[in-house]
């Protein structure tokens, strides 16, 4: 579990500091940093759905 908070905390980080970088807008950096994220997170949940149900998992 420590591995996933502190990849996630790197995630963040990162998406703010390229966005806030990129925009030079503290909040927009702060969005991004959220949102982001998020959608990926939502997006890889459906990925490991797919790669599961179509065998892609398994060595060929």
């Amino acid at each position: 579990m420590l591995k996933t908070i502190t990849f996630a905390s790197m995630h963040f980080s990162i998406a703010f500091l390229v966005t806030w970088l990129l925009t030079g807008d503290i909040m927009i950096g702060g969005l991004v940093a959220i949102v982001e994220p998020t959608i990926n997170s939502i997006a890889y949940f459906f990925h490991e759905k797919a790669w599961l149900k179509w065998g892609w998992h398994v060595a060929h």
